[in-house]
């Protein structure tokens, strides 16, 4: 009753609590209450979303630099989430502030998920950046203390995992493909290191063009960038040849892993310098929704290269033109710690 009581005051006072979790990284296990769902009105429940007995395979995200794991939220969640994705895309933001970044919002009397029409000619892949900012059910799971920890786990973060960004991908039937890429050069923080978790928020199944990994590429070296502004190029694989190239593997070589028969609830994390990407959702009725959720280090702050970026320059300095020398709790939350040796 007590912990309750410290979970209830301290999720009114922050959105989220920090704790340590007696887990292992050979075996790690996160647990949580099996009340995952939200209430009536889709507001989340007290308590964290992620479900019991979540087991991440450390040798394999050390391995393949991906892991993926089945069954970490519950259906009622992921229903409340793409109710409250629907809301976002229209306007509604129940916290009061709106994404960084949203599509244009769907209005009139497209009533189809995600504001689809009918029409699967020349759709367009839909970004929210940051939902979390404006919609508390996201909140809940984007600051999930156990998502946090076993990032920290995973990754060997001695300060624990700190919420850099989210960002929603939401396919419509007949949307493009997202060319192969990196995660970690977008972003520009010291330490570099980005950990992705990314949420499955509709049964993968091959037509969606699911999210696809290539095996051991997170040990590659700098390899081609490109830019965000290339990510729906009609070539989503120009990225990746290069680098593997680069890195003197044969493109035909290259072992593929799919998220394909992932259900909705299910996760895979993966390390930001893991190429990844997918392919065009071939369903003519069906979205395929997801959520990437990008952690760094506890004790990451901004670099100059900040300065640079459309995104980070926002947030990355002073006033007075000064780079940060702290990352705000309020923007960049610490939601997991490291278990001690």
């Amino acid at each position: 009753h007590n912990l309750e009581t410290a979970i209830k005051s301290k999720m009114t006072q922050t959105g989220y609590i920090v704790h340590k979790l007696d887990a292992r990284i050979s075996n790690l296990s996160v647990g949580v209450s099996k009340d995952s769902g939200g209430n009536k009105n889709g507001n989340p429940t007290v308590g964290d979303p992620i479900n019991v007995g979540i087991v991440a395979d450390s040798q394999k995200f050390q391995k393949d630099g991906f892991v993926k794991i089945e069954d970490c939220l519950g259906n009622e969640f992921i229903d409340c989430l793409n109710d409250r994705l629907e809301k976002v895309l229209r306007g509604e933001f129940n916290t009061g502030t709106c994404p960084d970044k949203t599509p244009k919002l769907i209005k009139g009397a497209r009533k189809g998920p995600i504001g689809f029409s009918g029409n699967t000619q020349g759709v367009k892949v839909l970004q929210v950046i940051n939902i979390w900012k404006s919609d508390e059910t996201f909140k809940q799971l984007v600051t999930s203390p156990k998502l946090g920890t076993l990032v920290a786990q995973l990754a060997g973060w001695k300060h624990g995992a700190r919420v850099a960004q989210d960002q929603v991908w939401a396919k419509p039937p007949g949307a493009a493909p997202l060319v192969f890429h990196r995660d970690s050069p977008y972003f520009f923080f010291t330490p570099s290191d980005v950990v992705t978790v990314w949420v499955a928020l509709d049964d993968m199944d091959e037509e969606l063009g699911p999210l696809e990994y290539v095996k051991g590429s997170h040990r590659w070296g700098d390899g081609r960038i490109g830019s965000s502004n290339m990510f729906f190029q009609r070539d989503a694989f120009s990225l990746l040849h290069s680098a593997s190239e680069k890195e003197g593997i044969d493109p035909d070589s290259l072992e593929f892993e799919s998220m394909s028969g992932l259900k909705r609830g299910g996760i895979s994390v993966h390390n930001g310098l893991t190429w990844h990407g997918s392919k065009k959702n071939m369903s003519k009725t069906r979205p395929r929704r997801g959520l990437g959720i990008h952690f760094i280090p506890g004790n990451a702050k901004f670099h100059e290269g900040a300065s640079k970026s459309s995104l980070w320059k926002n947030y990355s300095h002073n006033p007075d033109g000064k780079l940060l020398d702290h990352l705000p709790e309020d923007l960049y939350p610490l939601t997991g710690t490291a278990v001690e040796d």
